[in-house]
């Protein structure tokens, strides 16, 4: 049988908040501050739990270890989970020292241009949010005029090494190598994987999608960025997680 890796994106790609104004009927999945935070749909619910019998599911996300341990998808405690941006790996719930330091080494080239994004935003008065050094591996904030903030950054940094991305308010600088695909790319060859599937909503994603055999991406995305032929388009009349594991559990059920 063959070995067959899933790598998820989570926020809105598998949950969402109350934002997205789900059905009554929705299924919390993660509580912060004493609140219910984040949600899945009883078919995503349904289909995470036959997909988790048959692959190797690794939810994939920028979330640090404390903000993915909020999350409980109710499918017991998964095998792995790639987390700061595929900076650190947990097994069966416990980081993996050897590949945090190996994430440190692949990124010493950017350190630079991190600390020189720091420093720009440390006495930048548009900053609305503390300045977090992300385990050394990334930079993050928020800020006022994210866009223009993000476009100072790109013309201050040096872009052959690091990446900017933003996120409504939000402000990432990470290094060009410390990216979701590049996380895929190892933990392919960690695992021994036969074929890897990637679901994912943002750009952040967009390398995990292009790295995978099988990258699943929903129509939106698809209208912003030109996606190799291996990565499938959703249509945007369902909710995209219930699309996407649908999909994704009638392609594994043909390559078994």
């Amino acid at each position: 049988m063959k070995k067959i890796v899933f790598h998820m994106d989570l926020d809105n790609t598998i949950i969402y908040t109350e934002k997205h104004m789900l059905n009554a009927d929705k299924q919390c999945v993660e509580r912060y501050e004493g609140r219910e935070f984040s949600f899945v749909t009883p078919k995503t619910y349904e289909l995470l739990q036959k997909i988790t019998k048959q692959v190797i599911m690794v939810p994939t996300t920028t979330r640090t270890i404390q903000q993915y341990n909020r999350i409980d998808l109710k499918v017991g405690t998964l095998s792995y989970a790639l987390v700061c941006n595929g900076g650190v790996l947990l097994v069966d719930g416990k980081e993996d020292e050897v590949w945090y330091e190996q994430s440190l080494r692949r990124i010493c080239r950017s350190k630079k241009e991190l600390i020189q994004a720091m420093e720009f935003l440390e006495k930048d008065k548009r900053r609305t949010f503390e300045l977090r050094f992300i385990r050394e591996l990334f930079v993050f904030t928020k800020c006022e005029e994210p866009m223009v903030v993000a476009e100072e950054l790109k013309e201050l940094l040096d872009m052959e090494v690091v990446d900017v991305f933003l996120n409504g308010a939000k402000i990432y600088v990470l290094p060009k190598n410390l990216s979701k695909g590049d996380a895929v790319c190892r933990f392919r060859e960690y695992v021994g994987a036969d074929y890897v599937i990637a679901a994912g909503d943002s750009d952040f994603d967009i390398s995990m999608l292009e790295s995978s055999d099988l990258g699943i991406a929903p129509y939106d995305l698809s209208n912003r960025y030109r996606f190799s032929d291996n990565v499938k388009c959703l249509t945007d009349q369902v909710l995209y997680a219930d699309a996407l594991l649908e999909y994704v559990y009638r392609i594994i059920n043909t390559i078994c």
